[in-house]
């Protein structure tokens, strides 16, 4: 026999019978994270980037980051990242390379410290493990005070040096040479 049914009845039976595949999926996830970069203004450049993350809770989640630095985080008073903190995180966290512009005041300097610590993974006495240079005394002491600040009760021990001689005084004459 003939089955009647009327042109809407076919539709939904249309949409009943696909299932999603693998790659309509991920055209989905991407598009949902181009919108996303788009809404925050996030341009990139790259390939195989990592998708940005929208809560601090996500870097927990996804990426083991210490529970006491998220503590930190919300202790100082950010609520969500910034833009460049949400996708500057995640590609820094990849171990990828990255060269990022943003405004002052945008939180650039949260940005690559949240990696530093998390890459650091926990305090040990093997003497200096990361070095920040700065172009200015202004700059390395806002970095310090934004790293004593992020890595308050994990046990890392945060420096500023500005000149060799007191570097030399503070960590031992043969700092130079140990480190």
């Amino acid at each position: 026999g003939i089955m009647w049914m009327s042109s809407l009845e076919a539709k939904v039976k249309d949409t009943k019978d696909k299932k999603p595949t693998a790659e309509k999926l991920e055209r989905l996830r991407r598009e949902k994270v181009n919108r996303f970069r788009s809404q925050h203004k996030i341009n990139v450049q790259g390939t195989d980037l990592p998708d940005p993350i929208a809560t601090f809770e996500q870097l927990q989640k996804e990426y083991k980051i210490h529970p006491k630095i998220i503590e930190n985080i919300r202790a100082a008073g950010f609520q969500v990242p910034t833009p460049i903190q949400m996708q500057a995180i995640p590609v820094m966290l990849h171990g990828r390379e990255l060269l990022a512009s943003a405004p002052t005041g945008s939180g650039k300097t949260l940005a690559f410290c949240i990696p530093l610590l998390t890459h650091l993974k926990q305090p040990m006495n093997k003497g200096f493990r990361a070095l920040i240079v700065s172009p200015t005394r202004e700059l390395a002491s806002q970095t310090h005070r934004e790293l004593v600040k992020l890595a308050e009760g994990t046990g890392f021990r945060i420096h500023t040096i500005q000149k060799a001689a007191e570097a030399a005084k503070k960590f031992g004459p043969k700092s130079s040479k140990k480190f």
